[in-house]
């Protein structure tokens, strides 16, 4: 499995389907910016002057949507002032009066560099061990134990209240913002007002904006702090406004939810939002698995969830020889590498890792790194780090020998999901090898000389 890492948050990526597509966006932009691949442009400007890095590029997005033509991105923006104040009757709906309103979005313009951002085509790919090696490394896990040292009277707290794992809240914690030094400076207010007028997503973003709105108008966060990533996510620990609405927390009891300036509030809010998701007390997220060669890899799906005593049966056992300590949990497989690399068995917890961002590198980053800070070790299998990894036009292409050769890719796209995972066991096991599913370069050398 590859991780495409696309354009910007202060961080990128590609846009899955629901209220996950600006979290991930954020949590993948803010990963290529730490490796200083990123431009960082606070301000877009609609001009018709060649475009600097902070402009709108006045290219049509790549998705071919026809609300992200650039003849249609022109004329929403030409009402973006119409479109804002449109809104003011669902604000005082929500209790937000009209001149709060007025004075709140005073001044707003619209950022247009977003919409580079929202349809850009991956430019960057990585392997899912380099995404883990990225994340995490041991300056991170040094400087987790020193923050969780220094705030632990905060995560005492919240681990009482909630449940939630201290170690897996300081994970997201330096991940997301690497412990509050990278939380992204565009102002929340602008790019949520930009995407709820302009772009294809503008329902899903008017909820935001608004909630952003409701944000200012209560005083738990001013508008001149109120700073995160292009796609309106914010704070420590990155929340996008309507789920700070509903799960941040005043943990210092200065009567304001400030996920931006308080950590206390930021440790507190992020567990609550765990807790809300489903988190089990006392459970892990999952366990590093040894994987026979004869294993039916089409188990390996998020649909298959099986006992750990059945995973067991089917030849499923932990590394070291390690026992599990319930065996009544379930869980289901998670088998990035094929049979070249080490397999996971992911618990409940695990599933409400990827309820804050729904990419299973991401959840595995998230689980390894509380584990490393705990005091566990790496990985004990290896990752197959000598393969080739495929870009966006390997992976398309490979999609489209599959599809030639009659197995069913649903949409070529460049995007390996379940379907192509399992057009590519199909392949396999017609050409007598182990059908794993594993998108490799040698998988795609066959489909060539084919």
């Amino acid at each position: 499995m590859q991780i495409v890492v696309g354009d910007s948050k202060n961080m990128p990526g590609s846009e899955i389907a629901g209220s996950g597509f600006s979290r991930r966006a954020a949590h993948v932009v803010a990963a290529v910016a730490w490796l200083g691949l990123l431009p960082v442009a606070a301000h877009g400007q609609v001009t018709g002057s060649l475009p600097r890095s902070s402009e709108w590029s006045g290219q049509s997005g790549a998705s071919g949507h026809p609300e992200m033509t650039a003849e249609a991105i022109r004329a929403a923006a030409a009402g973006f002032r119409s479109c804002v104040a449109g809104m003011a009757a669902d604000a005082a709906r929500r209790g937000v009066s009209r001149a709060a309103y007025e004075r709140i979005t005073a001044g707003l313009t619209p950022d247009l560099k977003i919409m580079d951002f929202m349809d850009s085509q991956p430019e960057f790919t990585r392997s899912f061990w380099d995404y883990l090696d990225m994340l995490v490394s041991d300056t991170r896990i040094e400087r987790g134990r020193a923050m969780m040292a220094q705030h632990r009277a905060a995560f005492d707290a919240a681990e009482r209240n909630t449940g939630v794992d201290r170690y897996v809240v300081a994970a997201i914690w330096g991940i997301e913002s690497n412990f509050g030094t990278t939380a992204g400076d565009r102002p929340v207010l602008r790019s949520t007002a930009t995407l709820a007028c302009v772009g294809r997503r503008q329902a899903y973003f008017k909820d935001e904006f608004l909630a952003a709105v409701e944000i200012v108008a209560r005083g738990d966060i001013s508008a001149e702090r109120f700073r995160g990533s292009w796609a309106g996510a914010f704070g420590q620990t990155q929340f996008m406004p309507t789920t700070f609405k509903r799960h941040a927390v005043d943990a210092d009891g200065d009567g304001r939810r400030d996920v931006i300036g308080s950590v206390a509030d930021a440790i507190a809010s992020t567990s609550n939002n765990l807790h809300k998701a489903g988190w089990q007390p006392g459970q892990t997220w999952g366990y590093e698995v040894v994987v026979p060669s004869d294993f039916d890899f089409r188990l390996a799906d998020r649909k298959t969830r099986l006992s750990v005593h059945d995973w067991q049966r089917r030849g499923i056992h932990r590394v070291a020889n390690r026992a599990f300590p319930r065996g009544n949990d379930s869980g289901y497989m998670l088998v990035p590498a094929g049979i070249q690399g080490p397999g996971f068995l992911m618990l409940n917890n695990f599933r409400v890792i990827m309820s804050y961002n729904p990419s299973e590198a991401y959840a595995l980053a998230i689980g390894h790194l509380a584990d490393r800070m705990r005091g566990g070790g790496p990985f004990v299998q290896d990752w197959p780090r000598y393969e080739r990894v495929l870009s966006r036009q390997d992976r398309l292409e490979m999609q489209q020998h599959l599809a030639r050769h009659g197995f069913d890719v649903g949409e070529a796209d460049g995007r390996l999901g379940s379907r192509t995972r399992e057009a590519i066991r199909d392949f396999q096991r017609r050409a007598g090898q182990v059908p794993d599913g594993f998108a490799s370069a040698s998988v795609l050398d066959q489909l060539r000389g084919r």
